[in-house]
């Protein structure tokens, strides 16, 4: 277990599709307890394994206490209700802007034994477990913003003292899950 270097808005690791876990043992235990010990240090709510550099469909997230996982997610809106408010990503630090998202989801997937999990919530669970989706496909928080909004933010980013660091990384690690 250890903490490890979040990638940075630009890196390909965070555009590029993650792909599905096939294998359920030792590496994959050591992957998720990485990436709960990177997220529980950095003070996020979600952490997203291409956010470590890992091409993997595996995330963390520590919402109101409880700290879980999911390998190979799948995420379904429950009803049309939706809710719009701030969001920031570990790998845009310092920011964060309203983004609408479904008010209550239902993931499925397996732990890390590959015993099936169902995940049910609603506000900051709901917006934790379909930013991390999103991170598991390639879409990032800020591709979901109304045009404005993502415009206005793609400049504030574009001006960070951090921007432009994480497009130098050469290397993209895919897992053999």
């Amino acid at each position: 277990m250890s903490v490890t270097p979040i990638r940075l808005y630009g890196d390909p690791v965070l555009r590029a599709p993650a792909a599905p876990v096939v294998d359920f043992d030792a590496e994959l235990r050591r992957l998720v307890d990485d990436l709960t010990d990177t997220m529980l240090s950095a003070g996020g709510a979600g952490l997203a394994a291409p956010q470590i550099g890992v091409g993997a469909r595996v995330f963390t997230w520590h919402v109101d206490g409880e700290v879980g996982h999911l390998v190979n997610p799948q995420v379904v809106p429950v009803g049309e209700e939706t809710q719009e408010g701030p969001e920031g990503c570990l790998s845009i630090p310092g920011f964060a802007y309203d983004c609408r998202r479904h008010l209550y989801v239902a993931a499925t997937g397996f732990d890390v034994h590959g015993e099936p999990v169902r995940v049910e919530g609603s506000h900051l669970l709901a917006r934790a477990v379909q930013h991390e989706v999103d991170h598991l496909d390639g879409v990032l928080f800020v591709d979901r913003l109304e045009p404005g909004a993502r415009e206005a933010a793609l400049a504030a980013i574009a001006e960070a003292e951090w921007a432009g660091m994480g497009a130098w990384v050469p290397r993209v690690e895919v897992s053999p899950h």
